[in-house]
């Protein structure tokens, strides 16, 4: 998910600093690092089968791998921003991209091992690499060309966000489960230590490629002359700031949780679902198969961003945020309580009802915060830190049956409808 920028007019200089065609070059150069980041938070969506049967892992203990990840956007937001304020913009992506490449690299690490231990650790290590090139990447977006652009641009980096969420599955079903007899196997069946330990060798390559590019995009970026952001506006904004409360705003509060909450949803869905698809009494398939589902899923989403951006240009958001999740919450209504194929396609359509929620919370938690746009913006970012409650869903799994535990998704939904209708309404708004 691509999280939307809140910065309200560009620092001086910033806009003009480089003419069009060289604004035009950088905002290519920043898209790939969306694209990269979609990429390789949604690859777990098929690592995660796969640990669990090289580690011999429970629900619980396989949905702790995505924990792990989320926990790193709560503990590394404040130190990125801090990070951002003493070296600049432009070195905190190529220390991203290089956290994230050392990662990568450790992941092999942990598969040659391998470790359950190791492989936690370094999932922590590339996703507080994201978390930094979520905190920097977003506001210079918002302020690399010109302001009345400033929502085409965002518009398109999110694209390239669900592009890389919708091929990474690709990527995983072909080189993680393709190449390893548990991605291969049929549902049940049961490896033996030597293959579990060919399965767990399955993840370099993939891994090695990873952090390839990585590197090649951080010396790409560390040669590349990006514009300068200003900071005058952000010394004015910090005297503002001090006649206002951020608990003042419904909107602001509630929409921290809808981040938090939504965030459940989306990753418990893809995290679980080609386990849940491959399972004999819904798709009947191996997980290599169910992997390649797994891209309809996200590939829903990118079409549901455009879909839902044209039909907010007349309609009002909070309205279209109803519509989605109450969709959202028959479709996984019918997953839950049918079989065989109308559950697994209910299951993919989710994702074109989630497409929508992220984005539209944000903006709807930022409106009418004025000089406090950015600390409330640092708080819905610190919410995305939710998706580490999947867990919760992993557990239920293993308690009530992985069917079951969509449940919890189907109540997400319930709060983001009770968000779309009363908790997104401003109070005390303060003009821009």
């Amino acid at each position: 998910m691509a999280v939307v920028p809140t910065s309200k007019a560009a620092p001086a200089g910033a806009g003009q600093a480089s003419p069009p065609t060289q604004y035009g070059r950088a905002l290519a150069l920043l898209a790939t690092l969306f694209f990269m980041w979609g990429f390789i938070t949604v690859i777990n969506g098929t690592l995660l089968p796969h640990l669990r049967s090289v580690f011999e892992l429970s629900y619980f203990q396989a949905a702790l791998i995505e924990s792990v990840w989320f926990i790193a956007y709560f503990f590394a937001s404040i130190p990125s921003a801090k990070l951002i304020e003493r070296i600049g913009y432009q070195k905190s992506l190529v220390v991203g991209l290089l956290i994230m490449a050392a990662g990568a690299l450790g992941m092999t690490l942990a598969a040659s091992l391998p470790s359950y231990g190791v492989t936690l650790f370094m999932l922590f290590v590339i996703a507080s690499g994201i978390t930094l090139l979520q905190v920097a990447a977003n506001p210079y977006v918002a302020v690399i060309g010109p302001s009345e652009t400033a929502s085409s641009r965002l518009n398109l980096v999110q694209a390239m966000n669900s592009a890389g969420t919708m091929l990474a599955p690709l990527f995983g079903a072909y080189l993680i489960l393709g190449r390893s007899k548990g991605g291969t196997a049929e549902a049940g069946a049961t490896l033996t230590q030597a293959e579990r330990l060919a399965d767990a060798h399955a993840v370099i390559l993939p891994y090695v490629l990873v952090a390839v590019v990585l590197l090649v995009l951080a010396i790409v970026i560390a040669r590349f002359p990006l514009p300068a952001m200003g900071s005058a506006t952000s010394r004015v904004a910090k005297e503002e700031r001090k006649h206002h409360s951020l608990w003042n705003h419904r909107n602001l509060v509630f929409g921290i949780g809808a981040i938090f909450i939504y965030l459940i949803a989306e990753i418990g869905v893809g995290n679980l679902f080609v386990n849940f698809v491959s399972r004999p009494e819904i798709g009947n398939m191996t997980t290599e198969q169910a992997g390649r589902y797994l891209t309809l899923l996200w590939g829903g989403m990118m079409v549901g961003r455009f879909v839902g951006s044209a039909i907010m240009q007349k309609v009002d958001a909070g309205i279209v945020l109803a519509a989605f999740s109450i969709a959202a919450f028959i479709v996984m209504m019918v997953t839950v309580f049918t079989q065989g194929e109308v559950a697994m396609w209910s299951l993919i359509l989710v994702g074109l009802f989630h497409s929508i929620m992220f984005p539209t919370i944000f903006t709807l938690g930022i409106k009418g915060l004025g000089p406090l746009t950015e600390e409330g913006s640092g708080l819905l970012i610190m919410a995305i830190a939710g998706g580490a409650l999947v867990a919760v869903q992993g557990w239920l799994a293993d308690t009530y049956g992985l069917q079951h535990s969509f449940l919890l998704t189907a109540i997400c939904e319930l709060y983001i409808l009770f968000y779309a209708l009363w908790g997104s309404k401003p109070t005390n708004a303060i003009e821009d």
